[in-house]
């Protein structure tokens, strides 16, 4: 495993080429306090021989005097140079290590487990390609587990590596590695991740590290080292959107004039038309420079200089892009925040927000909840404290370019500085919607004359159930594109008709191609689609039908306000729970999503909250389409919608 080669002795300069072009794989470590991060990363580059032959007589010596293991050799010491780290033996800065094999380099972010570190550890999580959440296997899923696995999957990373430690306390039981395995499934269910792997090792024997172990037959999955020489990161680079933040205008003489900077997004080609942002400038790249020449295209995340065919007024802070695709351009927007110093956030108050090259002012202007990362609770809040993340609305004196970080984490991403200490106090991570006033103020706002009254009918409510032997509901199957919700409503409204009550489906497309059909895909629109819709249930209620409403209603806040309008005995939410992965293979949609053909589309370019109090939770990718009905059919029973 080691990255020595043969080509050193023979051929330095095809050696020097061939490290050069290996691929770079960004890792972090995290987990409680103890897990045995600094521990682990010191095992993979021990058996790397990354290590220097005085650097380990060092460590060795060191050893003695501040080791934990009972050994001659403790590896954490590696990674943990601080004096208080040796000292309390925990890790309190985020280290950085370097090695490589024969196949990849890497680079290592070793994170602080202790809560009051948690900036640290989001820190050391923004730039990573993969995670390592270390679990010991003595104690299982633990509090600090669940905080670092939320915020990786904050954070963007979609691989994931379960690393239970510490085996050989256990004497290596897989009932124990399969108990903690289900425990930690059972909490990640609730976070979104493309790649998830469990593995049994002991970082401080090197079992299942880089070798196989004997001790563990039971396990049949990959060593750890396998599994980071082999994970698949090229597809999670975005090359669809071309996004080109300026970070100099290079000018050495009176005949070239280029824009300098690393391209955060897309591909690039020369005689491309581009827009400059906020501008909206257009011109064609008339070459696209490096230090080695000129290229015909270049990608993310290629440091280059571009020229252009026009003069055009370009500064540092612009962003290029392409006419056809671009960002969004404002100066509102929602983001998760999380805070990083003493002096709490207070919404309001002015601070300076630098976006990729640019600085500008602003002040979050509302908080809107806080997140309790151990439990994913949202909690009303005034303020954010050290440490605490919580989602918020910006407000920016001017507007930037940006996307959504999901999409892009380079445009999709800010720090918070306090504009008199000139210090890092946050950092943000943009979210591809918005709260607002704007969104939801047709959810408030009055008639349009204040000489509008209601009429009521001859026949009241009453008189409708008993007729009908129902009493009027409204029913919103919620779930991603291709999980059944109109095949499920159908044939709801189908098994209801035949028992011998009347109902009707409101199916989001269907109504998008006649009421709704002015509305488009943003998260304003989307949100007046179910306001309407809304408007449409209860005339129908009112009609003492059961109206069965077929939504992908993204939007947790939205649905919220959907459930609102209703009574609690006149309202069932129900969650269609089949998995992004069955949802693809069912729908084509995901295909044109992922080509850019559709935009704004949830479980893809935009993000899909899942109920977390919904009524009823359909896993329709276990589930056939009677038992999901029957389910349906049977809490309507018990909540007496319907008779008989």
């Amino acid at each position: 495993m080691s990255h020595h080669s043969d080509l050193i002795a023979t051929d330095i300069d095809a050696y020097l080429a061939q490290h050069e072009q290996k691929e770079l794989l960004r890792f972090l470590t995290c987990g409680s306090v103890d897990d045995g991060k600094s521990t682990l990363i010191g095992r993979l580059l021990y058996d790397s021989k990354m290590i220097y032959e005085d650097q380990l007589a060092a460590v060795k010596r060191d050893s003695a005097v501040h080791g934990t293991t009972g050994t001659d050799f403790d590896p954490a010491l590696l990674t943990d140079g601080l004096k208080a780290e040796r000292e309390q033996g925990i890790t309190i800065d985020v280290a950085y290590r370097y090695f490589s094999t024969a196949k990849r380099k890497f680079i290592i972010a070793d994170t602080p487990g202790h809560e009051q570190y948690t900036r640290n550890m989001a820190t050391g999580a923004s730039t990573c390609d993969l995670a390592i959440i270390l679990i010991d296997a003595r104690h299982g899923v633990v509090e600090q587990t669940k905080r670092h696995s939320f915020i990786t999957s904050l954070l963007g990373i979609k691989h994931i590596l379960v690393a239970i430690n510490k085996m050989d306390l256990v004497n290596f039981d897989e009932n124990v590695f399969e108990q903690i395995k289900s425990d930690y499934k059972s909490f990640a269910s609730r976070m979104i991740s493309d790649d998830v792997h469990f593995l049994p090792i002991s970082a401080l024997n090197g079992d299942n590290v880089v070798d196989p172990s004997q001790n563990t037959p039971w396990y049949e999955g990959s060593t750890l080292m396998h599994m980071l020489e082999n994970v698949h990161i090229a597809s999670d680079r975005n090359l669809i959107d071309f996004r080109f933040p300026v970070q100099l205008v290079n000018r050495p003489n009176l005949n070239f004039r280029g824009f300098c900077g690393t391209i955060a997004s897309g591909i690039v080609r020369a005689g491309d038309e581009v827009m400059t942002l906020p501008s909206r400038k257009k011109s064609k790249v008339k070459t696209i420079t490096t230090l080695d020449g000129d290229l015909d295209e270049a990608f993310a995340p290629m440091s280059i200089t571009l020229t252009l065919e026009d003069e055009i007024d370009i500064s540092r802070g612009d962003i290029v892009v392409h006419p056809g695709n671009v960002p969004r351009i404002d100066e509102k927007f929602d983001a998760m925040l999380v805070w990083m110093t003493e002096e709490p956030m207070v919404p309001g108050k002015s601070y300076l927000i630098k976006h990729m090259n640019k600085t500008v002012t602003g002040s979050v202007s509302s908080l809107r909840y806080r997140i309790d990362v151990n439990t994913l609770q949202h909690t009303d809040a005034d303020e954010l404290q050290l440490n605490e993340i919580g989602r918020c609305h910006v407000t920016l004196n001017q507007v930037i370019a940006y996307d959504s970080y999901d999409r892009n984490r380079t445009t999709g991403a800010f720090i918070v500085i306090d504009r008199l200490t000139n210090g890092t106090v946050g950092a943000g991570m943009i979210l591809d919607r918005t709260s607002s006033d704007d969104q939801t103020s047709a959810w408030n706002a009055a008639p349009a004359s204040q000489h509008l009254e209601s009429a009521a009918g001859q026949v009241t409510a009453v008189e409708k159930a008993s007729r009908l032997h129902q009493k009027p509901s409204t029913i919103l199957l919620t779930g991603l594109t291709g999980s059944g919700k109109t095949t499920i409503a159908h044939a709801l409204e189908r098994k209801l008709f035949d028992l011998g009550h009347l109902t009707t489906v409101i199916d989001g497309q269907n109504l998008r191609m006649g009421l709704n059909r002015d509305l488009g895909f943003s998260d304003d629109d989307r949100s007046e689609n179910l306001r309407r819709t809304v408007e449409v249930a209860k005339l129908l209620n009112d009609a003492g039908l059961i109206s069965i409403c077929s939504f992908v209603a993204p939007n947790r806040e939205v649905r919220q306000r959907f459930r609102d309008a209703f009574s609690q005995d006149q309202f069932v939410l129900v969650h269609l729970s089949a998995p992004i992965e069955v949802c693809r293979q069912r729908s084509a949609m995901y295909e044109k999503a992922d080509s850019g053909e559709i935009a704004n589309f949830p479980g893809v370019t935009a993000p899909y909250d899942p109920p977390i109090n919904s009524d009823l939770v359909l896993p329709t990718h276990e589930w056939n389409v009677g038992k999901c009905v029957d389910a349906i059919v049977r809490i309507m029973s018990e909540r007496q919608v319907i008779q008989g």
